[in-house]
């Protein structure tokens, strides 16, 4: 048994140290400040040396901020004409991607230009890498800019790497949208700069509409701070309704990271990593739970006016960052703890300012405790996955002798129709059925471990994985499709392929179709037959295609009977595609077989058809709709 392997230093603020060493802050923040005093409604773009930044300013949203769309949540599938999630669509029952109404309004402002400035940068061979930076509400178009590029470079297999860093961003989307982005492997691409006691970040945390005007002014206050240099020296005038804004955020905060039942559900959630910053430091922080128990934090430590006013003071924070992390810091307050682990706890709790608060810091430190790794690492569990595949096979060689006596049989239905039918009762064909499901569970779960960041990023394309689902998949498929019509579930649910297909085999669709792309075209001819049907919902379309056909003898509707019909032709073609090239396996063309049983239904309905057409007067019921027996 691998015991739990924890990292035995506090990497939090190491990271931060990492990143404020480098010139990305630095050179986002000149950006966005460029950005603001000279495209305010657009943005700015610089490269060179084979980076380009492309930077948006913090601007003033007034969609966004009235009272009927504050909090307004819109679905989310393509941005212009790519798909963004689509290829790992949500389990059934589970909330769609939603996006922020009024920010994704924004972003299809700018959209057409940002996609045409990146398609010429694009262009250029020597663009390596894309930084997009945003400021305020500008850090929300950012992001979805970066989705939007992410996608693109993905559909076209580009190595072109993309960053995007925001400043005083608000959040953008709901849980889905987090966990999307988590499935995507896209977290990394996302860091969001937070100051200590900034309000704007933490502000859909609230409903906010009784302040719907203290909002708008100070999104007008922020933007003129920006654009007008005479403001930038002017503190934000509060009133009494401004704090009473502070303190319903704060509550709203407190609410949101209460655990357990009768807690407040959070209807916008954050995504990637987040670097907290104050005058003393920052630390970085990448678990949801993890952040907004941080945002709370800091913020309850503020007071209305720094609230407010930290919203513009990130060039003040990234310039003392910068000087910071040029030295180490002298040493930690207090008595030094024996464990590295707790003494970067100690510098990680001092660089967020809370220790030096006067505030009990045991929720801060419980707070930066949450991001540490416990258990095997990704590479262990993959090592432990692959011996718990090498456990399972067994399961799949006794489905596939069950297939193989199938095939013997002299009725000869074949594996799907006998499996189906059940008409072979026995404990060979109930050991099948439990062994389908323990196979389920076991490939579950890799994709629950994928989707949780506990395997490698390159399991789905590791050749070893590839292989193993898709022969999983030709071999099992047809059975749970068995079950599917056998039970007569797609009379109350729908055909299988659109409404009972499991996630699973659609994620094994996708790994296999990536692993083909990549793969030099093989013109070879097979000489035999496919031990697997290459086709796994190849019995699902037969099952579609019996129902059309029983579909033209009833029908009266001229319209729809051609319609029938050309369903009934483009499956028949595809299926003696499939035989031709012999990508299916031998049960397919057995005597009793499902499909063979449709090709012979067809063969007589069309001869039926053609004496009508030949002798119409005797098929008078026929013409008048009447159902042929």
């Amino acid at each position: 048994m691998v015991s739990d392997q924890v990292s035995p230093f506090e990497t939090s603020e190491m990271v931060a140290a990492f990143v404020a060493s480098t010139p990305l802050l630095s050179e986002s923040w000149r950006l966005c400040t460029s950005a603001a005093a000279t495209a305010p409604r657009n943005f700015v773009t610089e490269g060179g040396g084979g980076v380009v930044y492309v930077a948006f300013p913090g601007v003033e949203m007034v969609a966004a901020s009235t009272e009927s769309n504050w909090r307004k949540l819109v679905a989310f599938d393509s941005i212009g004409d790519v798909a963004v999630f689509s290829a790992r669509r949500n389990k059934e029952g589970h909330e769609p991607v939603m996006v922020h109404a009024g920010m994704l309004n924004l972003f299809s402002t700018v959209f057409d230009p940002f996609r045409n400035q990146m398609l010429t940068m694009l262009g250029n061979t020597n663009t390596k890498s894309i930084v997009i930076t945003g400021h305020s509400i500008g850090g929300a178009t950012a992001s979805l800019c970066a989705l939007w590029l992410l996608s693109y470079l993905h559909h076209i297999s580009s190595s072109v790497s993309v960053l995007c860093i925001t400043f005083g961003s608000p959040l953008l989307g709901n849980g889905s949208f987090s966990r999307a982005i988590l499935r995507e492997r896209w977290a990394g691409n996302f860091c969001h700069v937070v100051s200590k006691h900034d309000i704007m970040p933490r502000l859909l945390f609230a409903p906010i509409t009784p302040y719907t005007a203290q909002l708008n002014f100070l999104l007008q206050f922020w933007q003129l701070s920006m654009t007008v240099p005479g403001f930038r020296n002017l503190a934000v005038p509060i009133s009494d309704q401004l704090k009473e804004l502070f303190n319903f955020v704060n509550r709203c905060l407190d609410a949101a990271t209460q655990e357990g039942e009768g807690s407040a559900p959070v209807l916008f959630h954050p995504f990637g990593s987040y670097l907290f910053v104050s005058s003393e430091g920052a630390v970085c922080v990448d678990s949801s739970t993890a952040v907004i128990k941080m945002m709370h934090l800091m913020f309850a430590s503020g007071s209305p006016a720094s609230s407010f006013e930290d919203h513009l003071k990130y060039g003040d924070y990234v310039k003392k960052l910068s000087l910071q992390f040029l030295h180490q810091k002298d040493s930690v307050q207090g008595n030094i703890p024996d464990s590295s682990y707790e003494a970067g706890l100690e510098l990680a709790v001092q660089s967020s300012g809370l220790a030096n608060q006067e505030l009990d810091i045991e929720p801060a430190k419980e707070c930066l405790k949450m991001t540490r790794r416990m258990g095997p690492s990704p590479t262990m569990n993959a090592a432990i996955l692959a011996i718990t595949l090498s456990k399972v096979v067994p399961y799949r060689a006794e489905i596939q002798c069950y297939k193989a006596w199938c095939d013997q049989q002299v009725d000869q239905m074949g594996y799907y129709d006998l499996f189906k039918s059940r008409r072979s009762i026995s404990k060979m064909a109930m050991k099948v059925n439990m062994n389908r499901h323990k196979l389920a569970r076991f490939w579950n779960n890799v994709i629950e471990m994928l989707e949780r960041n506990e395997l490698p990023h390159d399991v789905a394309v590791r050749e070893k994985w590839v292989n193993a689902s898709q022969f999983y998949k030709l071999l099992v498929e047809p059975l749970d499709i068995a079950e599917y019509y056998g039970k007569g579930t797609h009379t109350t649910k729908g055909h299988y392929i659109e409404h009972g297909r499991e996630r699973r085999y659609k994620i094994f669709d996708r790994w296999w179709k990536d692993k083909m792309a990549t793969m030099e075209e093989n013109n070879e001819r097979r000489s035999t037959f496919a031990s697997l049907t290459q086709d796994s919902c190849f019995w699902a379309r037969v099952e579609e295609a019996r129902e059309w056909l029983n579909s033209v003898r009833s029908e009266i509707d001229t319209s729809k009977v051609a319609l029938l019909w050309d369903n009934i032709e483009k499956f028949e073609k595809y299926a003696m595609e499939l035989i031709d090239n012999k990508e299916v396996s031998q049960d397919v063309l057995a005597r009793n077989s499902s499909y063979s049983t449709w090709v012979e239904d067809l063969r007589g309905l069309r001869e039926l058809k053609a004496k009508v057409k030949r002798f119409p007067h005797d098929f008078n019921p026929f013409l008048d709709g009447e159902v042929i027996p």
